[in-house]
């Protein structure tokens, strides 16, 4: 890992502050579409898990900050290590999913 590789997981917090300071990143929501009907949050791409390595190289740059959420963290993390491995060196999971960031950052966003 150099030092220009963030480390696998950033916080919800982290993610809102980087929102609020205007940073250009990709949030990338791989929960199917009937959890993000439940509960999302605005400006994420949403690609289901099933469905990103047929469209990840045609609707991600790998050299973009990509932020991955999903449910509580698990399914994200396993999609930033796929998207490591393929080359997006700056890949990062959401740390807790939107269940975290219902609870840290908005709490208007419903759990489920």
């Amino acid at each position: 890992m150099t030092e220009t590789t963030p480390p696998y997981e950033i916080t919800p917090t982290e993610v809102s502050q980087l929102k609020a300071a205007g940073v250009s990143f990709t949030l990338l929501d791989v929960r199917e579409p009937w959890e993000i009907a439940t509960a999302s949050i605005t400006g994420t791409l949403n690609i289901s898990m099933g469905d990103l390595p047929g469209r990840a190289h045609t609707e991600l740059n790998p050299d973009a900050q990509i932020v991955v959420l999903c449910h509580h963290g698990a399914r994200s993390l396993s999609v930033t290590e796929w998207l490591r491995r393929e080359g997006y060196a700056s890949a990062q999971s959401m740390a807790g999913g939107i269940n975290q960031w219902s609870r840290e950052v908005d709490p208007a966003v419903p759990t489920y």
